[in-house]
């Protein structure tokens, strides 16, 4: 069964257990999904309501684009937990022979690629719910601003966490082209993250008084 369609319940039991997978990459995509839904909640809030009708335009690409996310994150979460589970398969390769070293090695190369691909699409994923939860701080339905935060906050912890499982990753290759050139893709997308999380927060943090 997959992760998606596990109860709540289900699937923090299995997060608790000894498995390793699913672990904090498949919780950072959760965690991202549910911002992308809240945001998408504010702009159903928000559209169809008469005093608001200068941002339904603006509130109804919310909804639009926290609709994607919301289930672009659910099978980022997916996909962790197999990257993970094909870099151990690698892992378990025989290497008794130098042939078999070598084809061991190659596929560990090419598992911890596709290991900091997935969290890494999830961070710049995060960076776009970043972008529509400011937009719901600051167009939508008044009532909903600390919805529109919450979203806000969960996409900046789901990028650092996302970036963790990313950085781990790099630890291990050997292509430094690829290290150098992902870590740059981390730092700015983080900084975009942060820059527009603390925006939305501001604007909520100003509402509350």
């Amino acid at each position: 069964m997959k992760l998606a369609e596990l109860t709540v319940k289900a699937f923090t039991d299995e997060l608790a257990s000894s498995s390793p997978a699913p672990g904090g990459g498949s919780v950072a995509a959760l965690a991202a999904s549910l911002g992308s839904a809240l945001s998408s909640m504010v702009g159903r809030l928000t559209v169809g309501k008469e005093k608001y009708k200068d941002n339904w335009e603006s509130m109804e690409k919310v909804i639009e684009s926290g609709d994607a996310l919301k289930d672009r994150f659910l099978k980022l979460m997916e996909e962790d937990t197999e990257a993970f589970n094909d870099f151990m398969a690698a892992m378990k390769m025989p290497k008794d022979t130098e042939e078999q070293k070598a084809a061991r090695s190659k596929a560990m190369q090419e598992g911890l690629k596709k290991a900091v691909q997935v969290p890494l699409e999830t961070l710049k994923a995060c960076k776009a719910l970043a972008e529509i939860a400011l937009t719901a701080a600051e167009k939508g339905n008044p009532n909903a601003i600390t919805d529109a935060g919450t979203a806000a906050l969960l996409a900046k912890a789901a990028g650092i966490a996302a970036a963790y499982n990313v950085r781990i990753n790099l630890g291990s290759i050997k292509d430094e082209a690829f290290v150098s050139e992902t870590n740059q893709v981390v730092k700015e997308t983080l900084d975009n993250i942060f820059n527009l999380a603390d925006q939305a927060g501001k604007i909520v943090e100003k509402a509350l008084g």
